[in-house]
């Protein structure tokens, strides 16, 4: 297993128990130096914070840092506008993204923007989504669908 599925693996965790806890299955987890330093998972629905992203979460379990510039985002499905202009914004160098099949996300956003993207297209990552969206159609929509690029 490589460094990037071992932490993906991590992110995976957290968005099963965003579904769980009855949540979209997003998470996120934000490493330096070989070691897992925040994580998150979606509570929009939770919390019913319509901000309350997987990767939002975990860039604020992750507290005020200085900088960035040694840390690598992974999360389970391609970022929204939103998370993608947050990791432009802090300066997080790469995302290790999960899945871009149940939405696109902006990843060309970020690479635009200088940030190191790399697609896993992992199936467990995958197939908890289409799960989500075909148990919760209503969701979804309510949360992305109707802004995928």
């Amino acid at each position: 297993m490589t460094d990037d599925e071992k932490f993906m693996a991590e992110a995976l965790a957290q968005a099963q128990k965003s579904y769980d806890e009855g949540g979209l299955p997003i998470g996120a987890v934000l490493v330096e130096d070989g070691k897992v330093i925040a994580r998150g998972h979606n509570q929009r629905v939770q919390k019913g914070d319509p901000t309350a992203h997987g990767e939002m979460d975990c860039i604020r379990a992750a507290g005020r840092r200085a900088r960035y510039a040694s840390t690598t985002l992974y999360t389970t499905l391609s970022p929204c506008m939103m998370c993608a202009g947050t990791v432009v914004q802090f300066g997080i160098p790469r995302v290790v993204v999960g899945e871009a099949k149940n939405f696109h996300g902006n990843e060309a956003f970020l690479k635009e923007n200088g940030v190191e993207v790399t697609r896993l297209d992992d199936p467990a990552c995958t197939e908890l989504m289409a799960r989500f969206i075909r148990e919760k159609p209503a969701v979804w929509d309510e949360d992305i669908a109707g802004n995928d690029p």
